[in-house]
């Protein structure tokens, strides 16, 4: 009797008789080619997850055997006993010997990849299954609660996990794998010397007090009407596009190595207007002249040449109205499967649509929970725009705080971040004595030219790094906000 009959006697009869496709043999196999050659592992990994395999004991085995090989050290039948002498599914098989024999059955390496391929499509299909058999079970069961559209969001959201991860439904995941998605992410920010975890958003300063943008992350950045609010978001948008490339990840996928693919959704400004807005800033023409169409042949010429130079820029506007957050979501999900998905922008917030018709405060709260909920499930950083009420207007000290957000409660509790704009020019603009008052005047001017050209970025919220303050530079004529030159640094270019 050969290695892999002997093995396949020691299983519970059930494997046998389970319907649901998958191949006992195969994952035997590919285990003790991994445990007799741990460069193997290398090979198979960006395809085959612990959850992959049918039988739990195989998914045990393989985690454990991950984890060393990640830590560069030996997975080998000895190495691997110590972790599992108290695994009551192996003891069933026969305990640590099963390891052993594993090892003896093991197929030739180059075949490995075959292995792999074939142990993945059969876990998508037994996913593919399992998720059938719940969207015909929940349509079968009418309830009030439970209406059609929604069905069919959720069906689309786990097909959609389906296609991206080769599993539906996460459920619980051990620490073991949770400590090293953690471990991975310190070390990317780490080979960037120190620098970032998360995408730059082309602003040192500010990427300085973030670390970045990171996946999963909501963040609001809110202001008054004039502050500033879409032109930043534009410019965070501009340069992340503009700063994508494409290449292999640490976890062996493809994927964004620099920049990003940017999602915006502007709900209130149309595709035209938004293109407009970020080819002021790429060719330095005022917005209003572009739209009069009052340009000098030079500045024309800057133009086109900033158009051409965009058309290749992977940043994505969708201008319809009034959205429901489902709608967004489902978007959203489409465009990461068909062209890649690394940010998501929201302006804003208060033009979505949710489907509560209890009160407003619970829409928004439904809205900001949908955000979170994109975030997290394709792993991306979403940015969404939201106004401030006007309380900040009948302060003497203007600059914005947590309590001013518009139904503030769910927006502060929900997001990760909170950034509010402010541009203290604006209103000091507006405080412009009279003529013939020569003292105010003078200092009038004196404080204007203090803070012309300036803005705040004040993080109000931070749940991973410190609250505080950014100065940034602010072009009005092009709506760009840039990298502000301290006093320590004119005269060099100070890194920027």
């Amino acid at each position: 009797m050969n290695e892999v009959a002997q093995i396949k006697q020691t299983l519970p009869a059930q494997a046998e008789a389970d319907v649901l496709p998958h191949n006992i043999e195969a994952e035997q196999q590919l285990l003790g080619a991994i445990l007799t050659n741990n460069d193997v592992y290398d090979r198979i990994s960006s395809l085959v997850k612990a959850e992959h395999f049918y039988d739990p004991v195989h998914s045990r085995i393989f985690e454990i055997a991950a984890a060393r090989i990640q830590k560069n050290a030996l997975a080998s039948p000895v190495t691997l006993k110590a972790f599992l002498e108290d695994d009551a599914g192996l003891k069933e098989l026969g305990g640590p010997p099963y390891l052993a024999r594993l090892a003896g059955a093991a197929i030739s390496s180059f075949a490995a990849r075959d292995y792999a391929q074939m142990l993945y499509d059969l876990a998508v299909r037994r996913e593919l299954i399992g998720l059938g058999r719940d969207i015909a079970a929940k349509a079968a069961k009418i309830e009030v609660a439970s209406e059609p559209k929604e069905q069919i969001i959720e069906a689309e959201q786990r097909l959609y996990k389906l296609g991206e991860q080769g599993v539906a439904e996460r459920g619980f995941q051990s620490f073991l794998k949770a400590v090293t998605e953690a471990v991975n992410s310190a070390n990317a920010a780490y080979q960037r010397d120190g620098g970032l975890a998360g995408i730059s958003t082309g602003l040192i300063d500010l990427d300085k007090k973030l670390g970045g943008l990171h996946p999963s992350d909501l963040l609001i950045l809110a202001g008054r009407p004039s502050m500033g609010k879409t032109s930043l978001a534009t410019n965070i948008a501009f340069n992340v596009a503009k700063a994508y490339k494409r290449g292999r990840l640490p976890d062996g996928s493809e994927g964004a190595i620099e920049g990003g693919v940017v999602g915006f959704y502007s709900l209130e400004m149309s595709a035209e207007q938004l293109a407009a807005r970020i080819l002021s800033e790429a060719s330095e023409v005022p917005s209003e002249q572009i739209r009069r169409g009052d340009m000098t042949e030079q500045e024309f010429r800057r133009f086109v040449e900033a158009a051409k130079s965009l058309e290749a820029c992977p940043l994505y506007i969708d201008d319809t109205p009034a959205l429901p957050i489902s709608q967004v979501a489902a978007r959203a999900r489409r465009l990461k499967r068909t062209h890649g998905l690394d940010v998501l922008m929201v302006d804003y917030l208060q033009l979505l649509k949710g489907s509560s018709k209890e009160s407003r405060v619970q829409e928004v709260s439904e809205i900001t929970q949908g955000l979170k909920a994109i975030a997290k499930e394709l792993h991306i950083p979403v940015i969404a725009l939201s106004q401030l009420s006007r309380n900040v207007e009948s302060r003497e000290d203007k600059r914005p705080q947590l309590s001013d957000l518009r139904e503030s409660g769910s927006i502060e509790q929900d997001a990760d971040v909170v950034m509010f704009v402010y541009r203290d020019e604006y209103y000091k603009e507006r405080e412009k004595p009279g003529d013939h008052e020569l003292e105010k005047m003078a200092q009038w001017q004196s404080v204007m030219e203090s803070v012309h050209g300036k803005a705040e970025v004040i993080i109000g919220k931070q749940r991973h790094g410190p609250i505080g303050s950014v100065e940034l530079s602010f072009e009005g004529r092009f709506t760009r906000f840039g990298n502000l030159a301290k006093a320590w640094q004119e005269g060099s270019d100070g890194g920027y």
